[in-house]
């Protein structure tokens, strides 16, 4: 959740309504003192029953570490190891990790244990490593030998021979009789040690990971201006579309034009996955990004290690974790409750603050606030900026004051030109300025509170303005960051895992990972018809070009409002009330020209007698001129309504391996469907894709990419034939025929896919890589045919 919960919001706008007119109209400032005046005027409104709310608030929030979760989610995660299930086992086991206090018996054998999982899962390194964790955290020495044994097996598995036989000589050695006297373990022992003795497999010995064979994707040239950019871009500003970047040669579709480390990264917790309402409720095992990614990079991670001081944050490394630590957590570890329920803008304010260092906000705020410019005129959320000298797109010299940018005239992805983001302070409302203010000033009091040692005393408190006492420079900042996010904050994305464990067609979606500041990315304008498409690798950001981009032109990105998805008059009401902007695009240019009221309207719907196609708003006439046929368009969605709770149910049956039933189920829906939606309509390609997935259940392999077929046919109409959507129904049907043994015409999809894909991933990505796994295990087999696949259908 961006802002803080709802019931802090609804206590704010209580408070608002008792606010003194007067006190209100203080809220709408605009000029360069407003943030000042929000943080003086929020810290004397603040009061005790406010504190007192948020700290209830904050208490609902299940971040200390609890024995009883401990052992809850190792006991569930044994059950899940018993079932064979051993990925959700690993989860389960990490759970129980977060809530086990460091170097104590419980922790090690939540390692111990996790290590079992992922041994059985073929993840040796990993395995490895739990096992190494789970000695350092004091592992039981009657449970020793067990432990040693399965670091043989690993280090077999690996080819590691001389280390295993070390560990195998090692065990015999320090173990007492009793403890390696057990029969079972004896046998497993003499079975290890003639395993050591043969003669290594060269294939075992030395895996080869095609992962670790390629190249990481980088801009072609660099760019002496803007560092994490491509030299085929160039950085402009005007007026009336302030900061943009230009391309400076043709670029070509795919090709990698900015790729950036967020300044700041925060995890989204979810809605509720931290929230425990009733203090006797169970632990949720639901599975949340937050278990699955590292906290600091975003990288995604099973093996996780947890925070010592709290149970929610985890990390894919010790060194992820110290630097966490030293940079930011160990202000944030005992705030972890009142960092949820304030929203994940506050968090990433106070992140921000803490990671430019406090020396270095406290001088740039106060250079800012009051600066007088050359006329005499205090400036509107305009920062002072040096005029620099800058080489435009004719390599010509010319001063260009550019916000953001340094004395030498580079912009770098740094807090400078974060800071130099517009806040928008003029188009907030004054109570979401009050709203802001209250939570950061609430905040700010519960730093002082911390237990940890505040960063603030470590570092020198920045002085504030000296006509001015109470809040400081920093309080100011993080409004200030609250504010820009609105508008500059980007959403990290990642695929996530929808199918079952053990499945062979997995389904992934697109979800919101993590909230960021990306001082580069923030440059791009935004159209309803980019040219360039945005992904991530963990906390990087890399855009590439989606299409053919001319000398000159402008590089655009899509704020979220896409002319696939939304008509002109939905997209513009986002962007006016997110952006505080009316969208020109080429797109909605286009669609204005031909208003909504005279052109045909599209519904989606099509004629139960004749099957052409219904148009119209509320009531639907036919477009075959020679039927009547007409219908209500609110008896329409209400028709589609019933099918999608019928593919909801039978989604419902799929999970629980009832797929017979769930084909049954779908193949009505398609019939139904039929009846009255166009073949182009969403839900045809859903239940299309539902099929496809039944299908490939039970191992029908030909029936399955025969269902997919027809929902790749749905989504290219839908968003075009270079989306991503399309790449990765795309990526679907390359594993449907890649199981289904159709070598051919396998190829042709995987190359289809990697077509699409490479214009929005880079070459690391993981679909990327799944597919030249593939495409690499089809061209050994024997017999294929030599020369190109595309076109080649394969019987």
């Amino acid at each position: 959740m961006d802002l803080p919960v709802e019931e802090w919001q609804s206590h704010v706008h209580r408070r608002w309504l008792q606010l003194q007119p007067s006190v209100q109209t203080s809220f709408s400032r605009t000029d360069a003192d407003a943030l000042w005046e929000i943080v003086l005027h929020c810290s004397a409104l603040l009061q005790p029953e406010d504190e007192e709310l948020l700290q209830r608030l904050a208490e609902g929030y299940t971040v200390e570490k609890d024995p009883d979760a401990y052992l809850f989610y190792k006991e569930e995660g044994n059950r899940e190891f018993q079932k064979k299930a051993y990925k959700a086992a690993a989860i389960l086991y990490s759970k129980g990790t977060c809530h086990a206090k460091p170097n104590t018996q419980e922790m090690s054998l939540c390692f111990a244990n996790r290590s079992a999982a992922f041994f059985h899962l073929a993840q040796y390194e990993t395995c490895l490593e739990d096992i190494g964790r789970a000695q350092m955290h004091g592992y039981p020495e009657g449970l020793w030998p067990k432990l040693m044994l399965r670091k043989a097996e690993c280090l077999m598995a690996l080819g590691r021979r001389q280390e295993a036989a070390l560990t195998l000589c090692d065990l015999e050695q320090n173990v007492s009789a009793q403890q390696a006297g057990t029969e079972a373990l004896q046998r497993r022992l003499s079975h290890l040690k003639i395993r050591v003795q043969e003669d290594p497999d060269p294939a075992q010995a030395h895996p080869i990971s095609l992962a670790q064979t390629s190249k990481e994707a980088c801009p072609k040239a660099k760019n002496n201006w803007i560092p994490n950019a491509s030299s085929s871009v160039s950085l402009c500003s005007d007026p009336s579309r302030g900061r943009y970047l230009v391309a400076t040669e043709d670029i070509l579709p795919g090709e990698l034009l900015v790729k950036e480390e967020a300044f700041v990264s925060v995890l989204n917790p979810g809605e509720t996955s931290w929230l425990r309402s009733d203090p006797g409720a169970k632990w949720n095992c639901r599975v949340t990004t937050g278990d699955l990614h590292c906290h600091r990079c975003l990288k995604p991670v099973w093996a996780t290690i947890p925070c010592q001081g709290c149970s929610y944050a985890r990390y894919c490394s010790q060194q992820c974790m110290q630097q966490a630590w030293e940079c930011y957590h160990r202000t944030e570890c005992s705030l972890g409750g009142t960092l949820l329920a304030l929203g994940v803008f506050c968090h990433v304010a106070l992140r921000t603050v803490l990671l430019a260092g406090l020396e270095v906000v406290g001088k740039l705020v106060k250079t800012f606030q009051g600066t007088v410019n050359a006329q005499g005129r205090t400036p509107v959320e305009t920062p002072d900026v040096p005029a620099i000298l800058r080489r435009d797109q004719t390599n010509s010299l010319s001063k260009m004051p550019i916000p953001g940018c340094d004395k030498d005239g580079t912009y770098q992805s740094a807090y400078y030109a974060l800071f130099h983001l517009l806040p928008h302070t003029k188009k907030h409302s004054p109570e979401h300025k009050f709203l802001c203010g209250l939570s950061v000033l609430a905040l700010c009091k519960k730093l002082g509170e911390a237990a940890q040692p505040s960063p603030w005393a470590t570092q020198g408190p920045c002085e504030p303005k000296a006509e001015m006492s109470g809040p400081s420079a920093w309080a100011v900042a993080m409004l200030r960051h609250v504010l820009q996010l609105h508008c500059n904050a980007q959403g990290v994305t990642a695929l996530q895992e929808t199918a079952s464990e053990g499945d062979l067609i997995t389904e992934r979606r697109q979800v919101r990972l993590a909230t960021g500041f990306f001082p580069v990315i923030s440059l791009l304008n935004h159209s309803c018809r980019p040219n360039t498409s945005l992904s991530f690798r963990g906390s990087v950001g890399i855009i590439q070009a989606s299409r053919l981009i001319a000398q000159g032109e402008e590089i655009l990105h899509c704020y979220g409002p896409h002319e696939c998805r939304m008509d002109v008059t939905t997209r513009q009401q986002k962007l006016r009330s997110q952006y505080f902007f009316d969208c020109h695009c080429q797109a909605c240019q286009n669609e204005e020209v031909c208003p909504v009221s005279t052109a045909p309207k599209p519904s989606g719907f099509r004629c139960p007698s004749c099957k052409a196609a219904l148009q119209g708003d509320d009531f639907l006439c036919c477009d075959n001129r020679t039927c009547t046929a007409s219908a209500s368009r609110a008896q329409l969605e209400h028709q589609v309504q019933d099918l999608q709770q019928q593919v909801k149910a039978a989604l419902e049956l799929l999970r629980d391996d009832r797929s017979a039933q769930a084909i049954q189920l779908l193949l009505g829906c398609q019939q139904d469907a039929e009846n009255f939606l166009s073949s182009e309509h969403m839900l045809m390609g859903e239940i299309e894709d539902h099929l496809a997935q039944a299908y490939a259940s039970l191992g029908d392999w030909s029936r399955s990419a025969a269902h997919l077929q027809k929902s790749l046919l749905v989504v290219e109409a839908r968003h075009g034939p270079a989306s991503v959507e399309l790449g990765h129904e795309l990526f679907k049907l390359a594993q449907v025929l890649f199981n289904g043994f159709a070598v051919s015409k396998a190829l042709c999809a995987i190359e289809k896919a990697e077509k699409v894909l490479s214009i929005h991933y880079d070459p690391e990505n993981e679909q990327m890589q799944e597919l030249q796994q593939m495409k690499a295990c089809l061209l050994e087999l024997p017999g294929l045919p030599e020369g190109p696949t595309h076109g080649h259908v394969g019987k």
